[in-house]
């Protein structure tokens, strides 16, 4: 597997340049091969049901919208594929409102459950077909949700996956919880606002790395939200949205950058204290 690399930030002032992929050793001991697929017959026996099972609900409700709707039903990739996809449900979300947001909301979920790329998109979609405040409420709920359901997912059968698919990034990740258990929720809340790690990695490593349930919610359900209010009011000009990559520019991640600062000062505060 090719070398890849991330960039991980230690409360907020010193960045650490990771390499992952060249070390194999992971946190527990165990090595796995990168030619070697890491989940058991057992294991991929789950996620496998677990997939069919969403899957199966997900397409329940689709089902229950008219017909004339399918052709147009896709996971929006660009920023083109998302307005036909808003203006062409624009009138369906108006006419069935409780409907399209039992769908909108579940195939939201089923997404950030299983790792599928896109979830910027819907939220740029809610804020264009809900305003703001309804907007903003909806992705919240729905990232917190699919967030939590990784989460339990990775509890399950997640360790063989992020230990084969960063192993230095896990030790480095589990090395700062440990040294930052009694202002874990402090750190969570800086790493949910800032991007300095991947929600993805967050979602997943979580449960390995011992955070508790309560935490890593409460976290996700406060953290997310300055992010989320950027991307759902783009959302309200999504005819003037050039590309996705505008919604964080240098001064937004400046300001994430300083929130997530300010949320972690106790946790540094106090750690100085401790040393004097």
């Amino acid at each position: 597997m090719a070398a890849q690399r991330g960039l991980v930030v230690d409360t907020g002032v010193r960045i650490l340049d990771v390499d992952e992929g060249k070390n194999p050793e992971s946190p527990t001991g165990k090595n796995f091969k990168a030619d070697k697929f890491p989940l058991s017959r057992w294991e991929s026996a789950v996620a496998l049901g677990v997939f069919l099972l969403f899957s199966i609900g997900l397409m329940c409700l689709y089902l229950t919208m008219p017909a004339a709707e399918y052709e147009m039903l896709k996971l929006p990739r660009t920023l083109a594929d998302l307005r036909l996809l808003k203006d062409h449900l624009a009138n369906y979300a108006g006419e069935y409102p409780a409907k399209f947001i039992l769908v909108y909301c579940s195939t939201y979920i089923f997404m950030q459950t299983f790792m599928i790329p896109g979830t910027i998109f819907m939220s740029l979609l809610a804020g264009a077909l809900f305003g703001v405040i309804r907007g903003l409420f909806l992705v919240v709920f729905n990232a917190t949700a699919g967030a939590s359901s990784c989460y339990f997912l990775s509890k399950l059968i997640g360790r063989p996956i992020v230990n084969w698919l960063w192993p230095e990034k896990l030790r480095y990740f589990q090395a700062e919880i440990a040294k930052r258990k009694d202002k874990l929720l402090n750190y969570m809340l800086f790493l949910r606002v800032t991007p300095t790690l991947p929600n993805l990695f967050i979602n997943l490593a979580s449960p390995i790395v011992d955070i508790p349930f309560h935490v890593f919610f409460l976290a996700t359900v406060i953290g997310i939200i300055p992010a989320s209010y950027i991307t759902v009011r783009a959302g309200l000009a999504l005819g003037d949205l050039k590309s996705v990559k505008d919604l964080y520019d240098v001064k937004t991640l400046f300001v994430l950058f300083l929130i997530g600062s300010i949320l972690l000062l106790p946790a540094i505060l106090k750690r100085k204290r401790v040393y004097e």
